[in-house]
């Protein structure tokens, strides 16, 4: 990448596939990695860049692949590496890229290493993992879990504790030893060496621990409301200023390759200065942050507020990353839009639009919804092990709908996929590939428009003056931006503008006289003059 040119994810959008639900190809009622080669087909039809994988490394699934037991294969449930080659390389012909998931702060149990760590404290891979005396008859602190309970597991074989920020069978690796970071680096060459285009990094804010395990203070009103539910605040478990040395180095191997390759943070930080810090000076860290005040804002006043301070942040050539739908915080149709169409399209407008780069969630291009799962078909130990009322995250990780009847061409009629797929009457792709004026077909329009058009990929942007409601901005000099996030129609003066895509379509290509009307939970992008 020469001077001065942008990266590809600049002006690019990547799509997120969860694995196990997108397509199945074996007939076992979980998605692989060859039913995506099988889909690379709606994949490239949709306009993305580059496809990002969850876990597919070997896993006994404690955390559906975020308890790895060995991080330079593939899962045998998912296919193999010749498969994850054969994806890369058909993708790539395609223009596509492939970025996988990288889980760095812990392990399975069941790992080699913890296997072994736990045999005998002399033990070469004890010092990998953190480890420490009780006090008082107790856990070393008060650090909690993030799914609940202590942090903390008496491991009587070898007579300590055992931290683990999330499951008791996700034991968090020890980042202040220095053969963990070296054999990380070993990790990324691997993957990068097959040709995976970069990784979404897991928990990458919270890899380094107090060296001293200090205990966490109480959590506070002014604290983000996810930030509360966890009663005490992440200080000295989480997010301490050495990860960022981690950052940097992996920054310098990342950067070896030609075309450099992309790291993306799931940084769960809800303080803006903390997740910008993540980027680095001059960007010499992460590329991409993942802005969770933003998906966990209000479609509206509150997400503007969110988008203004963030770009208020943002310094040097730091690039900002927006969110609607993941497997872990939910799908944006349901928590945004309520199952709105009119919200669901209007969100879509804005995450294809913003300046930054937008990750969609598999089945966010047809508005796909949170499925309830009944109680007894959980698989999610969040909903399984949390409280009764908890229903985990098994509601946005359900098979792609590909089509309706039975096995929703996730897998064949006679299979039962491995989560309930849905109402029958949610959205389809088939459906709606047959509909022009349909949300994938918006979806598939805006990306083209992104691609074609400068401005949407890398062109400055600045808030417009507009009506109660309205929230409206200008990318590059003459394109214009406006939703209208209220219910009663509104009018913006865009005097001499054209449409140029609509949540309505019937009003593409729609020449304005003197004022842009939009009904109640609508948007249109037009250019000036």
């Amino acid at each position: 990448m020469g001077a001065g040119e942008a990266a590809w994810w600049h002006g690019g959008v990547i799509y997120q596939t969860y694995v196990r639900s997108f397509a199945d190809s074996n007939g076992d009622g979980v998605g692989d990695l060859q039913g995506i080669v099988d889909r690379l087909d709606h994949i490239e039809w949709l306009g993305v860049d580059a496809i990002w994988l969850s876990p597919i490394t070997p896993s006994p699934n404690e955390d559906w692949g975020y308890d790895v037991s060995d991080f330079t294969d593939v899962d045998p449930e998912l296919g193999d590496l010749g498969v994850l080659d054969r994806l890369v390389a058909d993708a790539a012909r395609r223009g596509i890229r492939v970025i996988v998931d990288l889980v760095p702060n812990h392990t399975s149990n069941r790992h080699p290493w913890f296997v072994e760590a736990r045999s005998d404290r002399g033990s070469p891979h004890r010092d990998w993992y953190v480890w420490a005396d009780g006090v008082a008859g107790g856990p070393p602190n008060n650090w909690t879990s993030v799914f609940g309970g202590p942090a903390w597991t008496w491991d009587a074989a070898s007579e300590q504790y055992y931290l683990h920020n999330f499951l008791p069978e996700q034991p968090d690796l020890n980042w202040w030893n220095t053969d963990v970071r070296r054999e990380f680096e070993r990790i990324l060459r691997f993957w990068f060496d097959r040709g995976i285009a970069g990784f979404r990094i897991d928990v990458a804010h919270g890899l380094v621990k107090d060296r001293d395990l200090r205990d966490n203070p109480p959590v506070t009103d002014d604290d983000h409301p996810r930030v509360r539910q966890l009663g005490l605040r992440p200080v000295y478990n989480m997010n301490r200023p050495e990860v960022h040395d981690v950052y940097r180095r992996w920054r310098e191997v990342a950067d070896t390759y030609d075309p450099p390759r992309v790291l993306i943070g799931e940084t769960w930080l809800f303080d803006l200065p903390e997740l910008m810090a993540f980027y680095g000076a001059d960007a010499a860290e992460l590329d991409l942050a993942m802005n969770f005040p933003f998906v966990f804002s209000t479609l509206g006043e509150e997400m503007r507020e969110v988008v203004r301070a963030t770009e208020t942040a943002l310094s040097g050539t730091a690039w900002p990353v927006w969110i609607g739908s993941n497997h872990d915080a939910g799908r944006f149709p349901t928590r945004w839009a309520g199952g709105d169409e009119r919200k669901i399209r209007s969100a879509l407008v804005l995450l294809l639009t913003l300046r930054g780069t937008p990750i969609l969630y598999y089945g966010d291009e047809i508005g796909m919804p949170e499925v309830a799962v009944p109680r007894d078909a959980l698989l999610d130990p969040v909903g399984i092990r949390g409280w009764p009322s908890d229903p985990g995250r098994d509601g946005s990780r359900t098979p792609m709908r590909w089509s309706g009847g039975a096995g929703v061409g996730f897998a064949s009629p006679e299979v039962e996929p491995w989560l309930p797929a849905g109402d029958p009457s949610d959205p389809t792709v088939a459906d709606q590939r047959s509909d022009p004026g349909s949300v994938l077909h918006l979806c598939r329009d805006l990306i083209a428009l992104r691609r074609t058009t400068p401005e949407l990929q890398t062109g400055a942007s600045e808030d417009l003056p507009a009506p109660p409601g309205v929230w409206a901005w200008r990318r590059g000099s003459d394109l214009v931006v406006v939703l209208n996030l209220a219910e009663d129609p509104v009018e913006m003066p865009l005097e001499g503008a054209t449409v140029l895509i609509a949540t309505d379509r019937r009003r593409d290509g729609e020449a304005v006289s003197g004022s842009l009307r939009l009904d109640g939970w609508s948007a249109a992008v037009a250019r000036l003059g």
